[in-house]
């Protein structure tokens, strides 16, 4: 069987990978001239930057299997157990955070008031609830606790993960797993506990052990890459069309330096972002069934590394990094404490940190030009980790259109990518914009693509 794999992240990577090692034939066509996706490292100088994500939980037996499988276990590296330690901005400070395994730390943290803490104590004795509408991340939040608990915990965490607004994202579709535990627990305390006790018991960690690779997180798409057949992987195709042909044959147009030029094949695998999609040229000439995606919104993000030599940071920097929540009037989404997690990030006596700046709630912050944004948030570095001065080393990578937002509303787009998977047999839609935004998520939603697609 022959198949087009329409995007080189790592969701076509995977299925284009598993497809060629059940002996299919595969092409997959990318419009950018590298792959991988926002998954972006990059050596220069000592320095290893990661301009995308930084790390991912291995979080299912079929992600240990594919990192085995692509010859990657010994390039694997784990974050020790500093990375439990997180902190988050409050009062012009970094505060540490309650771990979530100790109740004396939850009860004893002076980041929540009393009134929060007996919320969450007595959220255990909730029912479960089975919502007839979707609901707001926030709307959850402050219904099973408070919004002091919505301000100065989940926001910034919904900040660090989708840089998103929980006022805005879905519940149902943004946290599918917390959607489930209330209807069938009532409790996410319980839930929470459940789930963990449920990952013993079957011999997993809990929670998930956070890893990356010596060369950085890139190392995925090149193993995945490098285990194609020649010819299979073309850079710079940007897909125009996907026709469906008379019988069951399919024909993907594309452009090439300029040049027309198509691929005729069996199915067709789809990890193109949403806006690709909707200008997408599927099942007759002229016909456009997914152009409704367009109105998916996407979270702006900047990405900024920062080099310092170790004596101009006082902070200890002994944890996974920090959050900063909105109303600390700050610059930076948070900041991850990149060369404390992983060995080799940062050259002799300096220290390397990850800075996220933009996202839904700020999206002209990620606009700024490099030197701007470098200079606003050094000066929030200053205040957070004592950094002294201007930075060693400082990059800059902006993603205009990083992470797609499950906003309330989201089921639409989820039903029209069904809709057109059965209205176009042998066309099949996966990735971040169905799948979830994780790379965990990313990676096994290609292995899935594959497996329907043979």
């Amino acid at each position: 069987m022959r198949v087009a794999v329409l995007g080189a992240g790592v969701t076509g990577l995977a299925a284009a990978w598993k497809l060629a090692s059940g002996g299919h034939e595969v092409r997959v066509l990318e419009a950018l001239p590298r792959i991988g996706g926002v998954v972006h490292s990059e050596a220069t100088d000592g320095w290893l930057i990661e301009r995308g994500p930084i790390s991912f939980q291995e979080s299912r037996p079929e992600i240990t299997a594919a990192i085995r499988d692509l010859g990657l276990a010994a390039e694997r590296i784990e974050t020790g157990p500093l990375a439990e330690n997180r902190y988050i901005a409050r009062g012009g400070s970094l505060k540490a955070l309650p771990a979530a395994s100790s109740v004396t730390s939850f009860l004893s943290t002076p980041l929540l008031s009393m009134r929060s803490k007996l919320a969450v104590a007595g959220e255990a004795t909730r029912k479960p609830l089975r919502r007839t509408e979707d609901v707001s991340v926030a709307e959850l939040v402050r219904d099973h606790f408070t919004r002091d608990i919505l301000e100065t915990l989940v926001q910034p965490l919904i900040g660090g993960m989708y840089a998103g607004d929980a006022e805005k994202l879905s519940l149902q579709y943004a946290f599918p797993r917390i959607w489930a535990a209330e209807r069938e627990t009532g409790s996410l305390v319980k839930a929470a506990a459940e789930a963990s006790r449920r990952r013993k018991a079957e011999g997993l960690p809990s929670p998930p052990p956070l890893i990356s690779f010596r060369r950085g997180l890139q190392a995925l798409p090149a193993a995945l890459a490098a285990r194609l057949p020649d010819g299979a992987l073309v850079l710079g195709a940007e897909v125009k069309s996907a026709i469906r042909e008379r019988g069951r044959s399919w024909k993907v147009g594309y452009v090439r330096a300029g040049k027309a030029a198509a691929y005729a094949c069996d199915a067709v695998i789809s990890a193109l972002p949403a806006w690709s999609l909707a200008r997408l040229e599927l099942g007759t000439a002229g016909r456009h069934p997914l152009e409704s995606l367009a109105g998916i919104a996407y979270a702006p993000v900047a990405s900024l590394f920062f080099g310092y030599r170790r004596e101009r940071v006082s902070h200890p920097l002994d944890g996974f990094g920090a959050l900063v929540p909105p109303n600390e009037q700050r610059s930076a989404l948070g900041v991850v404490f990149i060369s404390s997690l992983f060995p080799d990030r940062a050259p002799a006596g300096h220290v390397a940190l990850n800075v996220f700046a933009g996202g839904t709630l700020q999206p002209a912050l990620a606009a700024l030009g490099k030197a701007e944004l470098v200079e606003r948030v050094g000066a929030d570095l200053r205040d957070l980790v004592g950094a002294d001065g201007p930075p060693a080393f400082a990059s800059h990578t902006l993603w205009p259109r990083a992470i797609p937002q499950y906003n309330l509303g989201y089921g639409r787009h989820l039903d029209a990518m069904a809709r057109c998977e059965a209205d176009h047999p042998g066309f099949l839609v996966g990735g971040c914009i169905r799948d979830g935004i994780s790379l965990p998520e990313c990676l096994l939603a290609g292995l899935r693509l594959a497996e329907r697609a043979s």
